[in-house]
């Protein structure tokens, strides 16, 4: 009789097929997260919550399900990336489909700041998986399994707005049999980890890589990650106050829809362009782009063609880089691909969340136009940042 172990082995798949089956999970594991992008405006009717005080549950989701990803890279390079990929996906999904039904502000605390584990879990686990599965493509794989995330960021917001018009929130519970049912197909489909004899096992928290060129590059992912941030959580309420649009408003669903979608394109793209152009250009002269981008959709008539041409651009210019910067990161540390993964994937999100907090508080200072236009400078000096550190490593980068 075969053992699960010899069941798994005979059934994983390798190649495109397990690139398509991470790219799949990866947009469920996604949607969860942006779904409260979307429910901000309901939350703070619901619960009376102040601007700060939805600054900081996006804070908490981002910093559970972002900030630990390098602890998980590590643990997953330890403890096999298929167990831990998939037990994230399965918590993430479980808990965060009972945000539409969480009776106390509290408690809804609690939940993201436990169900972003999960996330957190499944990011450096998946993406190093993603590199594997790509062979001499990797750039290119890992843009797409980049782009399956911010699909599925797309999706989330539209996906729950239109459960909580059709069906009402109660129902937001359902949302969680989708994603169950593909961590269980990870664990089973996805290959065992190859296990190295003699490598030293990676630190759960590696402090050299944090201080060196990894370290570098994973701050101006942060400054690049703060523009993308504000703008899927700042631009509902942004529509709602200031453009007279309902908290419920397909508006809402299409313009973060559409600002994903044209994020995940704009990272496959560059991903292609990485073999004929250099990273450092594509890196750095997209994110400069973007600046003028972001300024000139908030002066846009909402709803307007023009207003989706910017939202499309802007996505797709913000997010060009940034599979190109995590498989260099990984390129800088392949002892340790995971917490590098981690680091550049999730570490970069988690901490622009939590430096949201101080952004919702300059909304409340100087009105949410002036802060979000103020919040894109950081595209700046992120610019600066990545040009130097892959200027600085391009022999041992090979670019």
């Amino acid at each position: 009789m075969a053992t699960p172990s010899t069941l798994s082995s005979r059934l994983a798949l390798s190649g495109a097929p397990l690139s398509l089956l991470l790219i799949v999970v990866h947009a469920t594991n996604d949607a969860f997260t942006s779904m409260l992008a979307a429910l901000l405006p309901t939350l703070q009717r619901r619960f009376g919550l102040t601007e700060t005080a939805l600054a900081l549950m996006v804070a908490t989701l981002s910093f559970s399900s972002s900030v630990t990803q390098p602890f998980f890279g590590a643990v997953a390079d330890r403890l096999g990336r298929r167990l831990v990929g998939a037990l994230g996906v399965v918590v993430s999904s479980t808990l965060l489909s009972l945000m539409g039904v969480v009776p106390d502000a509290w408690l809804l605390f609690a939940l993201l700041l436990v169900g972003g584990l999960g996330s957190a879990a499944f990011h450096p686990a998946g993406t190093s998986m993603a590199r594997t599965a790509g062979g001499a493509n990797k750039a290119l794989t890992v843009s797409l399994f980049s782009a399956g995330g911010t699909v599925g960021l797309a999706l989330g917001p539209a996906i729950i707005l239109f459960v909580a018009r059709t069906f009402g929130l109660e129902w937001s519970p359902v949302l969680m049999l989708p994603g169950v049912a593909l961590g269980a197909a990870l664990l089973v489909l996805a290959p065992p980890q190859p296990r190295l004899r003699g490598a030293a096992k990676p630190k759960l928290f590696d402090a050299a890589l944090f201080r060196g060129p990894v370290g570098v590059l994973c701050v101006s992912g942060v400054l690049r990650s703060v523009a993308y941030v504000t703008f899927t959580n700042a631009v509902p309420l942004w529509l709602v106050t200031t453009q007279g649009v309902a908290s419920d408003s397909a508006l809402i669903a299409s313009t973060l829809l559409t600002f994903s979608v044209a994020a995940g394109a704009g990272g496959v793209i560059a991903g292609a362009l990485g073999r004929h152009l250099s990273s450092q250009a594509l890196i750095t002269g997209t994110m400069l782009l973007a600046l003028p981008v972001f300024w000139g959709m908030l002066w846009a008539p909402a709803g307007s063609p023009l207003f989706f041409a910017l939202v499309a651009l802007a996505g797709a210019l913000v997010n060009a880089g940034l599979p190109l910067m995590v498989v260099r990161a990984q390129d800088l540390a392949p002892h340790a691909v995971g917490t590098a993964s981690g680091m550049l994937m999730g570490f970069t999100w988690g901490t622009a969340g939590v430096l949201y907090i101080l952004i919702g508080y300059l909304q409340e200072r100087v009105g949410l136009t002036a802060a979000m236009q103020l919040s894109y400078l950081s595209l700046l000096p992120g610019a600066a940042l990545a040009f130097w550190v892959l200027r600085r490593h391009r022999q041992q980068l090979g670019a």
